[in-house]
């Protein structure tokens, strides 16, 4: 069949730019119920702690759906995967419209196990890109995920206040269904590029079950695959930590009212877009993976340095962009290592288990943060990431990352 062969060069180019237009329609749907879900979790009556365990929830379902989802799309291919994502996603919409009691509201969540657009349009891209070219391609997708926030949350609030839960939801859900119709049309059935024979039968998967731990300790024990994910989840933890807490830092210890806090938060969404869609891409061209991890981590030593001594607002503006600059460039190096050490036919599951840190920080981080919080103040955040960050460096700085560090020409 024709739609089997392998994606030509004008043809890849196409579908990457639809790859982008969906991912920024799913995340605008995703951060819609950011919106809704706070507003109806109150209405039913769930007090703060309530809401906790709904967050928690979902994000357990999350963490434990990164790897399913990447198996599948290696299994059954990208396209399959994300329109089950994006069905998934209509699903949840769905079953928030009806949610008029808190056990429904809680069944809302369940179909966020499949919800993955984000890995899956990761997979798109990995699958259609050179190795050399990747890490600014998958770089661009930030712009799509702060194009998401600002429109997502705004829409969601407006909607939800203006005309109730039920338009925002079905809102939502028909945004879903559009990027179901646009993926079936112009994603192809199979993205991967025909592995060589060697290739394919080199350390691939020899379990067909998506649902098999062993492929996660196959992957992981890859050479340089633990090193690169675990640099990874350690050098994000305690910058990912801080963020959850940042809206109840904001009002209590910078003082601000709820709208401000809100301004913050989108100061920190802007740059990641500049960082992610303009600079990644530009610093690919002249450095190795390698400089850049390293480059990260020193600055993420200075932002725990400059958060121990953090005092108020004006601080933490100076303190974001540095603080954005690694946390994102650390995300987009790691996972375009990641998926040039394991064979063609697992770069899906890869992405998965790589996509498997929002959730765990999600899920675990409110938990961290606030006794940080209580116990020791803002500067225990500043600490945190001295302790983390100050041994990575040193041990990259005495370990080569064994992976092909290749420059754009």
């Amino acid at each position: 069949m024709e739609e089997k062969k392998t994606v030509n060069m004008t043809s890849a180019r196409w579908v990457i730019k639809i790859t982008y237009l969906l991912t920024a329609m799913d995340l605008t749907c995703m951060f819609m119920q950011f919106g809704i879900v706070p507003y109806l979790a109150t209405k039913l009556g769930l007090d703060a702690i309530g809401f906790g365990y709904l967050q928690t929830f979902f994000g357990i379902l999350q963490l434990l759906g990164g790897f399913i989802f990447g198996r599948f799309a290696d299994r059954f291919g990208t396209r399959t995967a994300l329109t089950l994502s994006y069905l998934a996603g209509s699903l949840c919409f769905l079953l928030l419209s009806v949610s008029i009691s808190v056990p429904l509201l809680f069944l809302s969540r369940v179909p966020g196990i499949f919800i993955h657009g984000l890995p899956g349009a990761q997979m798109v891209i990995t699958d259609l890109t050179s190795p050399a070219k990747r890490a600014d391609a998958l770089g661009k997708l930030g712009l799509c995920f702060g194009i998401g926030v600002i429109l997502g949350s705004s829409l969601g609030g407006i909607l939800t206040t203006k005309f109730g839960v039920g338009i925002s939801c079905y809102v939502a859900a028909a945004g879903y269904l559009a990027c179901a119709l646009m993926g079936l049309l112009c994603i192809p059935s199979q993205t991967k590029p025909q592995s060589k024979g060697n290739e394919a039968q080199q350390g691939t998967s020899q379990s067909s079950s998506v649902f098999s731990f062993q492929e996660i300790i196959r992957l992981l024990t890859l050479p340089g695959v633990m090193d690169v994910f675990l640099i990874k989840v350690l050098s994000v933890f305690p910058t990912g930590v801080f963020l959850i807490m940042l809206s109840i830092i904001s009002i209590d210890f910078f003082g601000l009212e709820v709208a401000h806090a809100g301004y913050l938060m989108s100061y920190s969404g802007i740059l990641q877009m500049v960082v992610q869609g303009l600079i990644i891409g530009r610093l690919t061209s002249r450095y190795t993976e390698q400089s850049l991890l390293m480059l990260s981590v020193i600055v993420l030593c200075g932002v725990g340095i400059a958060m121990v001594l953090m005092t108020n607002v004006f601080h933490y503006c100076v303190i974001v962009p540095p603080m954005v600059f690694s946390f994102s460039v650390v995300g987009v190096i790691a996972d375009n290592i990641l998926t040039k050490s394991v064979p063609v036919s697992d770069t899906g599951a890869m992405l998965g288990i790589s996509a498997s840190v929002t959730p765990l920080i999600r899920t675990f981080g409110p938990t961290v943060g606030g006794f940080l919080y209580r116990q020791f103040g803002v500067s225990s955040f500043g600490y945190l990431q001295l302790m983390v960050n100050v041994p990575l460096f040193f041990y990259l700085l005495k370990k080569k990352i064994p992976q092909k560090e290749e420059k754009t020409q």
